[in-house]
């Protein structure tokens, strides 16, 4: 194994327009990445075989490009046709020469509106005669369609290159908070949209549309809420599909597609509120689902519910994987979907039919007034979880220096797997919110086996009353505001949690000014939805109070127009990690792993720990302890697996046959992201963005290519 550091080379990057280069000429050896996570099966798979076990250990920095902007950058970029095309941390779009790093383009569009974004890449269309070629990406709630070439807008597209995506959800949720962090699925001229929505009550309904990649124009919508009339109407309560507190059930992890059957899967998340569903009783179809749709039409082919009535936050956080496998000898194509939870379930593509057997167990019931948690949930009984799904006291972090305190609160709160979240001491959920697998997603090769990398986190959850209107009377506008929208993840006194991603709000006007503040409160940003629900007078009191500024005696403010405050008799405390106060994570290593998974016959190949924390391992004989991860790996055909993703700023490239690590380096920052593997000139390349900034890590801005 080769471990060294990565020297610090940086390339000009010119202003976007300015500089427009001719793109490179496609030309014999060149190889494409020309989809999100390598094509529409989302296989994250590369035929290429010139970097071998062999010769990895001889991998050389072959260029790096600064972008414009710093922060976390989770862009798994495309190659075509000698063309990378990326998206920088501020949602800017841009186009390099690939084998060298050469700006070519950049297109900057909302960039003042866009902080609260985070984005994973971009989608490629190309007319059947190659004359059009388009980049689709989102910044806000806007697509927009650029020039392959030149990178400016196609004014044929949408309104003068852009569409809205509230767009086909009605006019009561045309001023909700939607985005996307994830690229379209492009099927034929068609372009079908994960979104993301709140998760608060009140959230913007998750339907899945469908776009004209030409004209913009929806083409179709599957209404993951169903209408009277429509199948899965019957799972929720009669007028669910119109009450505007109910929504989500949104697919924002991002698609795969089958192009010869003309099949798309469709991952969903919860419904809205999360962690509360006394006002959508049932089922609850067809939220946390994979749904097999019809590209062409929308129309729904089957389903599979993951979890009934989630109360847990239980999305499907990553895109499903198409593969084939061997089934009594005969090759079978199927759809694998991981989950949080640590399971990944099987499916034919076709008919929906589990590979392997799920049952449904029993589960406990919540003792929350209003709640009616569903009696059983699926687990499938192959392949077993690449995740923990219990923790005792004996698996509790021996290395804490709060060992007896965390201990006490172990004991105190309630661990068994799918326990309700309660209002007392607090439930734990293990694998967290962020996994078990998460949005980097996971990749298969030709064998049938699958490659998936995990969090081992546990975090704690508990419910609390939402203040009634006689507790808010005495509050200034602007406190009450905060109380009511900002409270459970900042806190009462505003100190957040930064141990679990939640900063500070305590003298924000001595980081931050009014103007960016504002946008965050409108817009979001990262994990936080913006609150486009609040009045113009409601932001501006809530600025007010975060800057010390808000007078106190009655003001306009508590006399004007509030907005209408969605039904949530319950709202949990925060994310909270089971951590320590030393932000180490409460129980015992891995925190991280990497898991070679023989979908044949639905076996482990092997496991071992992703990343390490040196001071540990140190008094662990040497054994990495794993830690939190964040983006994927990606495999190519010479049986090589590369990954970033952790917090320890190291690119690792793996064995894929053993799980042995044959190479590694330290990158300038960590790699949240997956990594994109192609070939330009007879040359193939590895291609990652460093971005950092996540749990804690420096902050970074470079895209690095590798090559022999």
């Amino acid at each position: 194994m080769m471990n060294r550091s990565l020297p610090a080379l940086a390339l000009f990057a010119g202003l976007a327009f300015t500089f427009l280069p001719d793109p490179p000429t496609k030309t014999a050896g060149t190889t494409n990445w020309a989809d999100y996570l390598g094509g529409p099966d989302r296989a994250h798979y590369s035929p290429l075989t010139q970097i071998t076990p062999d010769n990895v250990q001889n991998l050389r920095v072959a260029w790096t490009y600064d972008a414009p902007d710093a922060g976390q950058m989770q862009c798994n970029p495309i190659i075509v046709d000698g063309v990378l095309y990326g998206v920088t941390a501020a949602v800017q779009a841009f186009a390099l020469d690939a084998a060298t790093g050469r700006e070519l383009w950049r297109f900057d569009g909302e960039k003042l509106n866009a902080w609260h974004s985070t984005s994973r890449g971009v989608s490629y269309w190309q007319s059947a005669d190659g004359n059009d070629r388009r980049i689709l990406y989102t910044m806000g709630s806007h697509i927009y369609a650029l020039d392959a070439r030149t990178g400016k807008t196609v004014p044929t597209f949408g309104d003068n290159g852009r569409l809205d995506l509230h767009i086909g959800l009605g006019d009561t949720n045309k001023d909700k908070f939607i985005i996307s962090n994830t690229p379209g699925a492009i099927y034929q001229n068609l372009i079908i949209m994960p979104v993301r929505v709140s998760e608060e009550a009140g959230a913007a309904p998750g339907y899945v549309r469908a776009f004209d990649v030409q004209t913009g124009r929806l083409a179709w919508t599957f209404r993951t809420i169903p209408h009277p009339g429509e199948a899965g109407y019957e799972t929720w309560p009669k007028d669910a599909y119109k009450n505007p507190d109910i929504g989500g059930a949104n697919c924002w992890a991002g698609m795969a597609v089958d192009s010869k059957r003309g099949i798309v899967f469709v991952p969903t998340g919860s419904a809205s509120y999360d962690f509360y569903g006394g006002n959508r009783k049932g089922q609850n179809l067809y939220a946390n689902c994979l749904l097999a749709l019809d590209a062409n039409s929308g129309k729904r082919l089957w389903h599979f519910q993951f979890f009934h009535h989630d109360i847990w936050d239980r999305d499907l956080p990553a895109p499903p994987t198409l593969l084939t496998i061997q089934q009594n000898g005969k090759p079978v194509d199927v759809v694998a979907q991981t989950t949080k939870s640590g399971y990944v379930y099987v499916f034919d593509r076709t008919t929906g039919r589990p590979i392997f057997p799920i049952k449904e167990i029993p589960v406990p019931k919540s003792d929350v007034p209003g709640e009616t948690t569903w009696p059983t949930q699926p687990v499938p009984t192959l392949p077993a979880p690449f995740a923990r799904q219990t923790l005792t006291v004996d698996q509790l972090n021996p290395y804490s220096v709060d060992k007896d305190s965390i201990t006490t609160l172990f004991k105190q709160i309630d661990s068994r797997p799918f326990a309700p979240i309660n209002r007392g001491a607090g439930t734990l959920l293990f694998p967290g919110c962020d996994g078990g697998a998460e949005w980097g997603g996971s990749a298969a090769d030709g064998s049938g086996t699958l490659y998936v990398n995990a969090n081992e986190m546990a975090w704690i959850f508990k419910l609390r009353d939402t203040p009634k209107a006689d507790e808010l009377a005495h509050l200034s506008p602007g406190q009450r505001v905060y109380t009511l929208n900002c409270q459970s993840c900042h806190g009462p006194e505003r100190k957040g949690n930064p141990k679990s991603g939640y900063p500070s709000l305590v003298d924000i006007g001595q980081r931050r000014d009014r103007a960016y503040v504002s946008q965050i409160v409108s817009g979001g940003k990262g994990i936080m939805p913006g609150f486009t629900q609040l009045t113009a007078d409601e932001k501006k009191a809530l600025v007010d109070f975060l800057f010390g500024v808000e007078k106190q005696e009655v003001s306009a403010y508590a006399t004007s127009a509030t907005s209408r405050q969605p039904y949530q008799p319950y709202k949990v405390t925060g994310y909270n990690r089971f951590v320590d106060s030393q932000g180490m994570p409460a129980i015992a290593p891995p925190w991280g792993t990497l898991t070679a998974i023989d979908l044949n016959t639905g076996k482990h190949r092997w496991q071992v720990p992703l990343g390490d924390v040196k001071a540990i391992s140190e008094k662990n004989g040497g054994t990495p302890t794993g830690t939190e991860n964040y983006g994927g790996p990606a495999v190519t055909a010479s049986g090589l697996l590369f990954i970033g993703a952790t917090k320890d700023e190291q690119f690792r490239v793996f064995d894929t046959k053993t799980g042995k690590v044959l190479w590694q380096t330290t990158l300038p920052a960590a790699a949240y992201a997956t990594p994109s593997i192609y070939e330009v000139g007879g040359k193939q390349y590895v291609v990652i963005a460093c971005g950092g900034s996540k749990l804690g890590t420096k902050t970074g801005r470079q895209f690095v290519a590798f090559s022999l």
